[in-house]
């Protein structure tokens, strides 16, 4: 399973995080943030993205991930 979050730098989306991180069944986590975490892992990558309004810069960088987080 791939692991979209959004907002992984606030409360609720870093433990998120860290628990898609830690399952094994979760292959590959993409963070986007508003400002870099600094956070290093194998699975992570990692979009910063000021405008959390307006996807349509980043859209084709969100294909093939589920959504994880709040809604």
């Amino acid at each position: 399973m791939r692991a979209i979050i959004f907002g992984a730098t606030g409360m609720l989306g870093h433990g998120a995080l860290h628990e898609c991180l830690r399952d094994p069944e979760v292959e590959r986590v993409l963070s986007v943030v508003r400002a870099p975490s600094g956070r290093q892992h194998e699975k992570l990558r990692e979009i910063v993205h000021k405008d959390f309004l307006d996807f349509r810069p980043i859209e084709s960088k969100l294909t093939g991930f589920a959504s994880v987080g709040r809604a």
